[in-house]
């Protein structure tokens, strides 16, 4: 091997977790981001402890997240009623090792961003660069990268890594033959308003029904002066998709009176969402999509990571979580067989199977499957839970959701680094 470099294609949260991982253990690699300029664009997302576990190994500490977010301490699902479905404690809290971080998905990646310039050099991260084809080589892989200023220019390196989204141009030329977008019938509507936490202050609570809900939580620490949070919001409806997505793009800024009226009267006497909503300082619009499980996710010198891999509906919150996950296998497949073609065969044996699982659970409403049954056994009116859903097949729908996720207490803090301290790749860098 002439030229260890790893090309990565892709600067969000799983390309950086990479590039950071790749750096640890001696693996010199360079990202390639289609931007101009890093922003911290989106709204909110939780960091599962499996994630969190992981990001203290890279160094990123408590103290860093608590600048982007703040520990989750509840997940709850409510009915229409407003009694509880279902309720569990998050994060240490549940006897985890590790806390369960929400926070500002943008905030966060520019956290990612600025760690890795400060570790790798300002030269570590090429902006306004987006890598569009690849080509094998016979010591390696050789990318085709357009510019933002319109011109072309070619990269060579010994791996690359496709963490280039949902749209992959890596994933697009590694399976031609692969089915359009899959869009289930759900719409979401994101927007942060600033309020008072409710139930234990840090808690993320699903309420409605499986074909119409309104998710929250808080991302940021109260203020101390007003004791209000920033709470992420979104509001989802299903409806019929026979005629697919029509409006002009994936994600746009809209207006709040395009679909408040689905949310009229959805007032309690400890919230109310139509005031949550109008309050919001913007609010995006989405479809929620994914795309169907793909046999493998390398190729030779090529392999895919984050949402290249394993696009998903966000019911199961672990999307950003599973790239930082992919990261770190990725890495300790490295340390083991070096920066070559047999480390990324390992670590599609790990992962490719079981996440791709996790991609169908999670179209099936993952741990919101739990409304689905709410819904078909009583219409979703119910005055105890438990004369509906009794508490041991709640919490044994709940605990084989975590297993398939990686989620399973016990096995996750008995479980060993993924990258032991101080570990360097087989393969000696240069």
């Amino acid at each position: 091997m002439t030229n260890p470099l790893v090309i990565i294609a892709g600067g969000g949260i799983g390309g950086l977790a990479t590039a950071l991982t790749l750096h640890q253990i001696g693996v010199p690699c360079r990202v390639f981001e289609a931007v101009r300029e890093m922003q911290p664009l989106g709204v909110g997302i939780n960091l599962q402890p499996n994630a969190v576990r992981e990001l203290a190994d890279l160094g990123v500490t408590q103290e860093d997240l608590d600048g982007v977010g703040l520990p989750a301490r509840e997940w709850a699902l409510v009915g229409l009623n407003g009694n509880d479905i279902y309720a569990e404690p998050r994060g240490r809290e549940a006897g985890y090792k590790w806390p369960q971080y929400a926070v500002h998905r943008g905030a966060f990646h520019m956290l990612l961003y600025r760690t890795a310039i400060a570790r790798m050099g300002p030269e570590a991260v090429r902006l306004g660069s987006r890598v569009t084809r690849y080509r094998r080589t016979a010591d390696g892989v050789s990318v085709l990268v357009e510019h933002a200023d319109g011109a072309t220019s070619e990269a060579h390196g010994a791996l690359l890594i496709g963490a280039d989204g949902i749209h992959s141009a890596v994933r697009a030329q590694m399976h031609p033959a692969q089915p359009p977008i899959h869009w289930g019938g759900t719409v979401m509507w994101r927007g942060t308003t600033k309020g008072k936490p409710i139930r234990t202050g840090a808690s993320f609570v699903g309420l409605g029904t499986h074909r119409q809900r309104v998710v929250f939580y808080p991302i940021s620490h109260p203020d101390p002066a007003t004791g209000l949070s920033t709470i992420n919001w979104i509001a989802e409806v299903t409806m019929d998709n026979a005629e697919g997505w029509k409006q002009r793009g994936w994600f746009r800024q809209v207006g709040i009176d395009g679909f408040i009226h689905h949310f009229a009267g959805w007032v309690w006497d400890w919230l109310d969402v139509p005031d949550l909503i109008r309050r919001a300082d913007a609010v995006f619009e989405n479809p929620m999509i994914d795309r169907d499980p793909v046999p493998t996710w390398h190729d030779g010198p090529v392999a895919l990571l984050g949402d290249a891999a394993h696009p998903m509906y966000p019911t199961g919150s672990n999307g950003g979580s599973q790239a930082i996950v992919d990261a770190r296998v990725l890495g300790a497949a490295m340390v083991e067989h070096g920066a070559t073609p047999a480390a990324l065969a390992a670590y599609d044996a790990r992962l490719c199977g079981p996440i791709s699982q996790v991609v169908l659970r999670n179209r099936g409403a993952g741990p919101f499957g739990l409304l689905n049954m709410v819904d078909e056994r009583c219409g979703g009116t119910f005055e105890n839970i438990d004369d509906v859903i009794p508490p041991a097949e709640r919490a044994a729908f709940m605990a084989g959701y975590k297993a398939a996720a990686g989620l399973a207490i016990e096995q996750l803090n008995a479980a060993p680094p993924t990258i032991a301290q101080g570990a360097r790749s087989k393969v000696p860098a240069g």
